[in-house]
């Protein structure tokens, strides 16, 4: 414990210097022309900027978090390794602290589908309403990569910064915002996958077997690839699937803010099928999207060794974290079931 609590000290310390350390230009896969400083600071242009006038995270936590579990030290957290049983270890202590319960008697849910030894970590805070309890809202984000990928400049570690560290911090927050306040009437499930990049295996398998449980699934809330604001664009996340439920007009309705809009070449790249949400929506045939602001041109590293830590903007991800935990609220605490599909 005492090597893990100096290796999160030194990685904190990491984090503020790779802060100071973001800008300069590169040119992305597409050709589009790419400034890593203008994404920044169009982030603080966009009309869901920060009305809110609450701060739960910060950058800070969410570059220590990130520097962690895209450590070299991970490997690229492929499924199965060695590796992403460290991040497996970290996820499950973190939910402890943030005194999130086993959904099963353990955290840990070990997939059928995948060749080597795989496992979904699975929490819950269970709803304080009588009635309400009954439904859960499963929030979700996976937390493997791709391992070793061709070696470039010396570096063959796809370290899985943005793909999907920034998700899986973004919900151990969320885990760490809600495990205090435990007054959600709801149920609310986290729930952290692994081999997505086999084809969504893990999300596949949870949804099955929970629909095979019985367990009264409303809506399940993907995060995905949040790293780095949206270029010149006035809402601060985008849907997949967008036109698929009323999920972007209530959460902007209980943001009181324009915070998710719709971005034309996630349908045209068939995004909705492509995350973690697509097996809930198939196997429950209930409200299902994935929370991102990858939008093809801000981010140049996607399943590279240069996916890093250092290429992220963590203000931008406080404000993912911060901003949707109203939204979240409102759907977990509203007596009737607001989201629908369409």
């Amino acid at each position: 414990m005492k090597r893990i609590v100096l290796l999160i000290c030194v990685v904190l310390l990491a984090a503020c210097s790779s802060l100071r350390k973001q800008g300069g230009g590169h040119k992305a896969d597409n050709q589009t022309d790419y400034n890593q400083q203008e994404v920044l600071e169009s982030s603080a242009n966009a009309k869901s900027g920060a009305k809110f006038g609450r701060k739960f995270t910060d950058s800070l936590r969410m570059s220590g978090l990130v520097n962690y579990l895209a450590s070299d030290v991970m490997k690229g957290r492929a499924t199965g390794s060695p590796e992403i049983e460290l991040a497996a270890n970290f996820i499950e202590k973190t939910l402890e602290q943030n005194r999130i319960k086993p959904f099963y008697p353990g955290f840990r849910d070990t997939l059928e589908n995948t060749k080597k030894v795989a496992y979904n970590i699975v929490g819950i805070i269970p709803g304080v309403d009588p009635i309400l309890r009954d439904e859960y809202i499963l929030i979700g984000a996976h937390y493997d990569h791709i391992g070793i990928v061709n070696r470039v400049n010396g570096d063959a570690i796809a370290n899985g910064a943005n793909d999907n560290a920034s998700g899986t911090a973004s919900l151990l927050e969320l885990s760490r915002y809600f495990g205090r306040k435990k007054k959600n009437k709801r149920s609310l499930i986290f729930a952290f996958f692994s081999a997505e990049e086999q084809g969504l295996l893990g999300s596949r398998h949870l949804a099955q077997k929970l629909k095979e449980e019985g367990v009264n699934l409303y809506l399940m809330l993907n995060f995905e690839m949040t790293g780095v604001p949206m270029y010149k664009k006035d809402y601060l996340l985008y849907i997949t699937g967008y036109d698929k439920s009323n999920l972007a007009e209530e959460a902007n309705i209980l943001a009181g803010e324009n915070l998710i809009g719709y971005l034309p070449t996630e349908k045209q790249y068939n995004l909705f099928q492509r995350s973690d949400n697509y097996p809930f929506h198939r196997i429950y045939q209930i409200p299902s999207h994935t929370f991102c602001t990858f939008d093809f041109n801000n981010y140049p590293y996607y399943h590279k060794a240069s996916d890093e830590p250092d290429k992220l903007a963590y203000a931008h991800m406080a404000e993912v974290v911060n901003y949707i935990i109203p939204v979240i609220e409102g759907l977990v605490n509203s007596t009737d079931q607001i989201v629908k599909l369409k």
